[in-house]
């Protein structure tokens, strides 16, 4: 976990690792939209366009998403912190800094967006979304490898090898310290501004920045591992996309790129969240919201696969690329 990778000089503002990695996947979803694109006939600048409206819709959505999810837990206070005023929680919704953006969310409000820029700008659609598939996951890959410097969306407790013990001021020590699964220093507490269980409030990483003392014993804390799920599902996502990469060059029916795609990720994350902290929303209590949607997922994809069987191909991908389009 590294949420802030390093300060910009002379002006010592913070570049954060989820950010960046944010930044760095899109730009590779971007290019290899571009590639594939041009290497289908199709205007590559089109698609990268696109991909900036859907990173911006695709962050918004995601946000919203996970706001509406922590409020609907009543064990989560994320986002109603009892030592903090009305005001400050609301800046910390709008704080994506810190992570805290769901996929799903994005990927249900950007994907109506995009179709949309589609339809305006005259890309034939099903070939399109085929393009994209890829790009998709690969950008969604580096999300998570931002998650992961982030200290967000982890697993549940485990006891391997490479089990994440995420330091003092994670996610995941101040859920673990707030369950009274582990305990704290008083030093590093508050017990003017209890918790709702009665526990202390720990102290934030900004409120002990610049106390010596402080610091060298927060650093000295720990959670209990947990799995690192943001790293499993970062090479799945890679997985996938290299299989929908090699599914395009086979020149299948329009849209089955695409829906591959809502199958191969469907079915992972479900099996991803068995074992990822998750509140249950349904039926027996045992089904995340993400379990809920994965599903659909998996139903939509096959759908659409049987939907396209009888739609044009986009005719073989050729071995080099074609000149760029103008």
């Amino acid at each position: 976990m590294r949420p802030e990778i390093f300060r910009i000089p002379f002006i010592n503002h913070p570049v954060y690792g989820y950010g960046l990695m944010l930044v760095i996947g899109f730009l590779c979803a971007a290019q290899l939209a571009r590639v594939l694109a041009r290497r289908c006939g199709l205007n590559g600048d089109l698609f990268v366009n696109a991909g900036l409206l859907g990173l911006l819709a695709g962050v918004i959505g995601a946000r919203l998403s996970h706001i509406l999810e922590s409020l609907a837990d009543p064990t989560n206070h994320e986002f109603a912190r009892n030592g903090l005023s009305a005001g400050k929680n609301f800046v910390s919704m709008l704080n994506i800094s810190s992570g805290g953006l769901t996929f799903y969310g994005g990927f249900l409000l950007a994907t109506p967006v995009m179709i949309l820029y589609a339809i305006k700008k005259k890309v034939p659609l099903l070939a399109g979304m085929d393009i994209i598939a890829p790009c998709l996951m690969v950008g969604l890959a580096f999300g998570r490898i931002g998650c992961y410097l982030n200290g967000c969306c982890y697993g549940e407790e485990c006891q391997l090898p490479w089990g994440a013990a995420f330091p003092y001021g994670s996610n995941a020590f101040v859920e673990q310290y707030e369950e009274g699964k582990i305990s704290a220093p008083p030093e590093l507490t508050n017990p003017a501004e209890p918790l709702r269980n009665g526990l202390p409030r720990l102290l934030s990483k900004e409120e002990i920045r610049g106390n010596v003392k402080l610091e060298t014993l927060a650093n000295l804390q720990h959670a209990r591992p947990v799995h690192p799920t943001e790293l499993y599902s970062a090479f799945n996502s890679f997985l996938v996309a290299a299989v929908l990469l090699a599914y395009f060059s086979l020149a299948p029916a329009s849209g089955r790129v695409f829906a591959l795609m809502l199958i191969l990720e469907g079915a992972s994350r479900y099996i991803m969240e068995m074992i990822r902290v998750e509140p249950a929303v349904f039926g027996t209590k045992t089904q995340s919201f993400s379990m809920i949607l994965s599903a659909g997922l998996v139903i939509a994809g096959a759908l659409m696969w049987l939907a396209c069987r009888r739609t044009p191909s986009k005719g073989a991908m050729p071995t080099t690329a074609a000149s760029p389009s103008r």
